[in-house]
């Protein structure tokens, strides 16, 4: 009987230190810059990957995510948390992504390039089959439900900053997270059955 443990967030520099850095780093202050990027990347990664990003271009659409905030970060005026404000940036990039790749063929050298893909992917890693499973329960969720449990749940982000970072409000978000919570309690109970 196995089943996937849904942890807390890793411990993370407080919210003000981190917006402290965002608002250092529009004065121009480049250690404050890395520690405002160090800090958030993983978050952002995470972020953009749950959101639906393939694992290759989650790693583009994060650093474009840091490309348009370093390069807004004179508009930031630290009235929501930096993690917030980057957060939103990330959803607004993952969204273009999604209508460039639309348009745009993927291309492949080798035939069954799936095949490839799945020879080389490492196995050996701890907890790799409870995160494969757990990515595959937070794929089957709907794309809204699955934002705010990502939000709230795994990055850590309080209801009303997942409400600013979705555009929705603070209830939809409370409805979304405990709906997500409801079919994955579900679903690992049929896992665990079956």
């Amino acid at each position: 009987m196995s089943t996937v443990a849904l942890l807390p967030p890793r411990k993370q520099p407080k919210e003000e230190s981190i917006t402290a850095w965002a608002l250092a780093a529009r004065g121009g202050d480049t250690e404050a810059v890395e520690h405002f990027v160090r800090a958030l990347h993983p978050d952002v990664r995470r972020y953009v990957t749950f959101l639906g990003a393939d694992p290759q271009s989650a790693d583009d659409l994060a650093q474009d995510t840091f490309l348009r905030a370093l390069s807004s970060l004179h508009r930031f005026e630290g009235r929501s948390s930096a993690r917030t404000w980057l957060l939103a940036i990330a959803r607004r990039a993952v969204i273009d992504g999604i209508r460039h790749s639309s348009v745009r063929p993927r291309l492949s050298d080798a035939a069954d390039w799936e095949a490839v893909v799945e020879r080389n992917q490492p196995r050996d890693l701890p907890g790799f089959d409870d995160g494969v499973v757990l990515a595959e329960l937070l794929d089957a969720l709907p794309d809204d439900r699955r934002e705010a449990f990502v939000l709230t749940q795994m990055l850590g982000l309080p209801y009303a900053e997942a409400a600013l970072v979705t555009g929705c409000p603070i209830g939809t978000v409370r409805s979304r997270v405990a709906r997500a919570r409801v079919s994955l309690v579900q679903w690992l109970g049929e896992a665990d059955d079956g």
